[in-house]
């Protein structure tokens, strides 16, 4: 199982997610899917305390501030706009983790006497290929997580910046599928008789797989909330059928839709692990890579197919370029060839103070369209990613599971179960105790 598992969990909560409102806007604020203003009773314009409900043309009865505090929340019903978008995430992630679970063999093992395909002679044999050592395959292979974790970076900016999440996820599948293309190349009997042109082959699809695949992951998880955030963007009164008056909480239908998609996740995963770690096996490597591209191809179908029928918000530029310039800002005369002095200059009180509109006055840049609030949200978030430092010491562990751990059972016996099985333990325990 590769990183991108707990890369998938982290997304839910990246900061471009839509963001639910917990109660109602000011009069006139308009929602950005169905352009409907509320509208206010002229008896309670003063304050959302008094006894009457803010209610918008279409009937639908917003709490007051003592509703929010004193009914009961529950969730609302999931669009199945939602459920289009779990299904080409569970087709994405089969082919991602289809595709990639058989890279430690396809590279480090040998191709078997008497075939061409890489199959494993007979039932306890040990499928193979490239024949270039572990130290090859444990190196693309990692290489292949690192690029998986950095290019989403880039996919959320161009999503945030240029071309809005429906339209960065519609390029990114089409150039994850030339790379699919590329690695089904790799992997037939014709070129893996020249190993060098088989690697070759391989590496260029692997690179452009992971950009097609960067672009897709940050933008297909805020994307399936949005469906319901568009045109529920905060809490509103159902009254149920015995009567009781009930908050309809979109924060409580959110956290569901992500249980949901988070559970598309795995079960795709594990699907695609186990499937084509078999069609490897009693096949050939060239199958094991055709499958995932099949399914694969269900999601630009889908998503054209709901073209008009998902929720679309226009890019409105990248938070991540705003944060860099402002600490870039704050950084200025900060600098010193001592390391400890620029750290000492980072954590000081009056770093992030000094760089507030309210401080600087006419004297801010151009870019500077936010206010002081924003710039604490900053600091915090800064602050905040202190706490990654100790990622990388439980990812160098865990990922032993996609290289080393596989090349380990290959000098096991096995009793015809291929060695690449074993790591999807893992992804069995997430489906069943998710649930639970």
């Amino acid at each position: 199982m590769s990183g991108a598992y707990g890369l998938d969990l982290a997304e839910v909560s990246k900061s471009n997610a839509p963001q639910v409102l917990d109660v109602p806007a000011a009069p006139g604020v308009s929602n950005e899917k169905n352009e409907k203003a509320l509208y206010i009773p002229e008896d309670s314009s003063q304050s959302q305390s008094r006894e009457h409900s803010f209610t918008d043309p279409d009937g639908k009865e917003y709490p007051t501030a003592e509703e929010v505090s004193t009914l009961r929340r529950v969730c609302g019903t999931v669009p199945w706009s939602s459920y289009t978008i779990g299904f080409i995430e569970l087709c994405e992630r089969f082919s991602y983790y289809g595709t990639t679970i058989v890279f430690v063999n396809f590279i480090q093992q040998p191709l078997p006497e008497g075939s061409t395909t890489g199959a494993a002679a007979g039932t306890d044999g040990q499928p193979g290929a490239l024949g270039m050592g572990q130290r090859a395959s444990t190196g693309l292979t990692t290489f292949n997580s690192m690029w998986a974790y950095f290019m989403p970076l880039v996919g959320a900016y161009m999503a945030d910046q240029y071309w809005g999440r429906y339209k960065t996820i519609q390029i990114s599948i089409f150039i994850a599928i030339v790379g699919h293309i590329l690695l089904i190349i790799a992997t037939l009997p014709s070129v893996i008789a020249s190993p060098n042109g088989s690697i070759a082959c391989f590496s260029i699809g692997l690179i452009i797989f992971g950009i097609g695949t960067g672009g897709f992951k940050p933008n297909i998880s805020p994307l399936i909330a949005e469906q319901y955030e568009a045109k529920h963007p905060r809490q509103y009164i159902q009254v149920k059928k015995s009567g009781e008056r009930v908050i309809v909480d979109p924060i409580m239908t959110v956290s569901r839709i992500y249980m949901y998609f988070y559970l598309m996740i795995n079960i795709g995963a594990l699907a695609g692990q186990i499937g084509m770690v078999y069609a490897e096996k009693y096949v050939g490597f060239w199958l094991s890579f055709v499958l995932p591209t099949c399914l694969f191809l269900c999601c630009p179908t889908i998503m054209w197919l709901m073209r008009n029928k998902y929720a679309r918000r226009p890019p409105t530029g990248s938070v991540l370029t705003k944060a860099l310039k402002l600490w870039g800002l704050a950084m200025k005369g900060r600098w010193s060839l001592n390391p400890v002095k620029t750290a000492k200059n980072m954590r000081s009180d009056d770093f992030w103070e000094s760089v507030k509109p309210s401080r600087l006055g006419q004297a801010k840049p151009a870019w500077m369209t936010f206010d002081d609030v924003w710039v604490d949200e900053v600091r915090r978030g800064f602050k905040a990613c202190t706490v990654f430092l100790w990622i990388p010491l439980y990812w160098l562990a865990y990922n032993q599971m996609t290289t080393n751990l596989i090349s380990q059972a290959a000098t096991m016996e096995l009793h015809g179960a291929p060695n690449d099985l074993i790591n999807n333990i893992d992804p069995v325990a997430l489906v069943i105790f998710i649930p639970i």
